[in-house]
């Protein structure tokens, strides 16, 4: 009898944890995967051309529209609720921790369905993040928990998740990476704009406290005049920052700072890419805290917190406040060889996929 997965994804980095599921399946006979796509991520420069890159088919998209928090999650469960009554999967799978991850196990778990949480069990402590919100309340009633890394483990336990409700199968947004290795290669992203391996600081920043306020962009003005007297940086800039640079009139006094390159969001081989041959990278993302880490990149995250904290204890994250002089510093260390190599944590390794349907077979 074959045992069927619903997986629900709606942002891009739920599409990069799971572009091996359909592949992998075939190799398990008894197992059937479908995708959702919640819509909550939906537009061409940072959404659908990852879907084609990976070349995800969608089984069921759900269009979802909505403005606020609330709505988005009203109309993801009602829509997912036809979803589920169609298909009758065995085991609704949801991933990480937006909006469209808790409107999933809302869905799940009021229709009688087997929850299964992927990326399970981070924590970053701050509940001011919506994120952090979204994990706790996901977890709480989740049947079964895939983790990461081994601190997911034990913030379950916290919680009162039984043994046999956690397996820890590693992190398949590294299998992604290791899959399209090729791909990413292929790309000819340092062609294009003149860059150097090793040669340029890759920069990405879009959370609100970063962003969102007149004296956060001087600080990344600051920031930029300060580390561009000794290196070229590359500032990926996000749809939600660029906006805020425009709101504020400095777009002018960015774009006149010498040996800085402002570039629009690229694709995920393209982007990959940018990360794999920087000199180091200043950053505010969670995933790429991990992406480094694999990649034994120096990474240096501008938050109080972090949900990661495998990329600290072994990977090559260092966790700071926004202080231009400590970056700086940093940036010297790494430049001076006083920086630490950092290992890859375990199951990292491009089976975390196979693990998590290994774990549902057997469930």
């Amino acid at each position: 009898m074959t045992k069927k997965i619903l997986i629900v994804v709606g942002t891009r980095p739920n599409f990069v944890k799971i572009t091996q599921f359909k592949k992998v399946a075939k190799n398990f006979p008894g197992l059937e995967v479908k995708i959702a796509h919640t819509g909550q991520h939906y537009d061409e420069k940072m959404s659908a051309v990852f879907l084609k890159q990976f070349n995800i088919e969608i089984d069921y998209f759900l269009g979802v529209s909505a403005t606020s928090a609330n709505s988005l999650i009203g109309e993801i469960i009602i829509a997912l609720e036809n979803v589920i009554q169609s298909y009758e999967p065995d085991i609704l799978l949801c991933v990480g921790d937006v909006n469209s991850t808790l409107a999933a196990a809302i869905s799940a778990n009021k229709l009688g369905v087997k929850l299964g949480h992927l990326e399970s069990g981070l924590r970053s402590l701050d509940r001011q993040m919506p994120e952090e919100v979204n994990r706790i309340l996901t977890d709480e009633i989740s049947d079964i928990c895939f983790v990461t890394e081994k601190s997911g483990i034990e913030n379950l336990k916290q919680i009162g998740k039984a043994e046999n409700q956690i397996a820890f199968v590693g992190n398949t947004m590294i299998d992604t990476l290791v899959h399209f290795n090729n791909e990413i290669e292929a790309s000819s992203i340092l062609e294009e704009i003149a860059l150097k391996k090793g040669k340029y600081i890759l920069v990405t920043m879009h959370r609100p406290r970063n962003v969102d306020t007149k004296e956060a962009l001087l600080k990344i003005i600051d920031l930029f005049k300060n580390i561009t007297n000794k290196h070229l940086v590359v500032f990926s800039m996000h749809p939600r920052t660029k906006n805020s640079f425009e709101k504020f009139n400095f777009i002018g006094e960015l774009e006149s700072i010498n040996q800085l390159k402002i570039i629009e969001p690229q694709n995920y081989f393209a982007f990959q890419k940018l990360i794999k041959y920087s000199f180091c990278v200043i950053t505010d993302s969670g995933g790429i805290q991990e992406e480094t880490t694999f990649l034994k990149i120096p990474c240096i995250t501008l938050r109080e917190n972090t949900e990661r904290p495998s990329t600290l204890e072994e990977g090559t994250n260092v966790l700071m406040p926004f202080n231009t002089q400590k970056i700086a510093e940093t940036i010297l260390a790494i430049t001076n060889g006083n920086f630490k190599n950092g290992e890859v944590p375990k199951f990292w390794d491009g089976n975390a996929t196979k693990r998590v349907l290994e774990t549902i077979q057997n469930l």
